[in-house]
């Protein structure tokens, strides 16, 4: 107990430590000004290169590419990952959701850092065939997360297929390597042809996604005791997701990525206190799974008709709950505060001067962060998420024991 306490602490105050020392030093803006002209260049000079692979532009390309990216986006598993849990898969599922939130805080925290522009459209050609690759054009270029993202996934997944005896022989080892080889390379080509990335943004998501991938693999089986038997676990994890939205790079513009890593940051948490909470219910290794007699196709069709309206239906609920309490918080604490959009009353503008003076002292609480107010959107963003996916592995695996599913 008392081990487990040491080294949680000596966890957090080091995240803090980190905090306020990049901050006092402008770590961000040193690192941005070093980077960002040579990757700007890069940029710039590989335009030709896009330009030369956009000349075989066609339709079924434009449906194969774009395809690919929805497959491949954060949206998607977003959606893929309960269905996951609810077969039976609990470990996987865990994992792949801490990797993809690890992932999405790693490479967006980068792109944020550096600040890099995307290829210039025109004179490249940028397709946006869906809502979600609009928003991914307003963030910055390098690493491309798409690149990123699937060279960790699949190369997880793979690992975890190939942990099975069955699969052990070298033939299945070689079809799958190149099966995730074959992904990433149509991944990253596909981002260059629809004009979403540079060549220099595609290396540098695979780079680093091949550093991301070994150190999880090595790491995964600790992180998963951790979660489903350790000590201090659901306030540990809450201290961390806390620490994390802080610890995030300030961009040289607003971007969408902060969203993003808010919205995984809470299903990170809600997965951890739901699988804590209910390991040995609903998530231990003896689960019926899918494809078994006790779990049959039509009961899992039955496990989605109930669980995916219960979760979307939790999620409103937390994201109103979260609009009527956090402000109410805020003020009690004299925390000054701004919506960026969740709260149109507070319009950005934060509270009252009056109001802001009174705050002193709970602003030194948070004297890691630079900011004059803070913008409650965050918090709201990432109380919803944490709701829906604490109702993934808790509330509604509930449900299904209750109607026997």
């Amino acid at each position: 107990m008392e081990s487990a306490a040491v080294w949680q602490g000596a966890t957090l105050c080091g995240i803090v430590a980190w905090i306020v020392l990049t901050s006092r030093l402008n770590v961000t803006l040193k690192l941005r000004s070093f980077l960002q002209p040579w990757v700007a260049r890069h940029v710039i000079t590989g335009t030709p290169f896009i330009l030369q692979i956009q000349k075989y532009q066609h339709g079924f390309l434009d449906a194969l590419f774009s395809g690919l990216s929805c497959v491949v986006s954060v949206p998607f598993y977003t959606a893929f990952l309960p269905l996951l849990f609810w077969s039976g898969h609990g470990r996987l599922a865990r994992q792949m959701t801490l990797l993809i939130a690890f992932c999405d805080y790693v490479g967006n925290s980068i792109k944020d850092s550096v600040s890099a522009p995307r290829p210039s459209s025109p004179p490249v050609r940028r397709v946006t065939a869906t809502k979600d690759e609009e928003d991914n054009a307003l963030e910055y270029g390098v690493p491309s997360s798409h690149t990123l993202n699937t060279v960790c996934l699949s190369g997880y997944l793979l690992h975890y297929v190939l942990s099975y005896p069955q699969y052990e022989d070298g033939s299945m080892k070689f079809v799958g390597v190149a099966l995730v080889c074959l992904l990433v390379g149509l991944i990253g080509l596909g981002r260059i042809y629809l004009g979403m990335h540079s060549l220099v943004d595609v290396i540098g998501g695979l780079a680093i996604g091949l550093v991301i991938l070994p150190f999880w693999i090595t790491v995964h089986e600790y992180v998963d005791i951790f979660i489903v038997s350790g000590q201090n676990v659901t306030s540990f994890w809450a201290a961390l997701s806390f620490l994390l939205l802080f610890a995030y790079p300030t961009p040289e513009l607003p971007t969408p990525s902060i969203e993003y890593h808010t919205a995984f940051n809470g299903v990170a948490f809600g997965i951890v206190a739901g699988i804590q909470q209910t390991y040995h219910q609903f998530h231990h290794e003896a689960v019926p799974r899918i494809f078994t007699p006790q779990l049959t196709i039509l009961t899992f069709v039955g496990r989605m008709l109930l669980g995916i309206p219960t979760i979307l239906l939790v999620k409103l609920c937390s994201k109103a709950l979260a609009k009527w309490i956090l402000p109410v918080v805020s003020n009690t604490l004299g925390i000054p505060i701004k919506s960026s959009g969740y709260i149109p009353n507070l319009n950005g503008n934060g509270k009252k001067s009056d109001e802001i003076k009174q705050s002193g002292f709970i602003q030194k609480l948070f004297f890691f962060s630079q900011q004059s107010t803070f913008d409650v959107d965050t918090g709201i963003r990432f109380f919803q998420y944490a709701g829906l996916a604490w109702s993934v592995v808790d509330l509604v695996p509930s449900l299904f024991s209750q109607v026997s599913l």
